[in-house]
């Protein structure tokens, strides 16, 4: 397997996730205050939602990678 076949099915793979999770999250640790040997940290959970059109577009690109990958000019 050459190199762009191995990012199509990559890109297939992230696209298939993308289109079922629909969104992901993340845990985000900032520091909120600092007095002397006193840290206060917060912890925030952020969300990112995955756009329809990003997943099928990651699909379509990673399909045509496989299917040009294997064709020498």
């Amino acid at each position: 397997m050459n190199f762009a076949k191995v990012v199509g099915v990559v890109l297939i793979a992230a696209g298939a996730i993308g289109l079922v999770m629909g969104s992901f999250s993340y845990t985000k640790e900032s520091e909120a205050v600092k007095l002397g040997p006193l840290e206060l940290s917060v912890k925030q959970e952020e969300t990112v939602n995955v756009p329809v059109w990003a997943g099928i577009g990651a699909i379509a690109v990673g399909v045509v990678l496989l299917i040009m990958g294997g064709r020498k000019g």
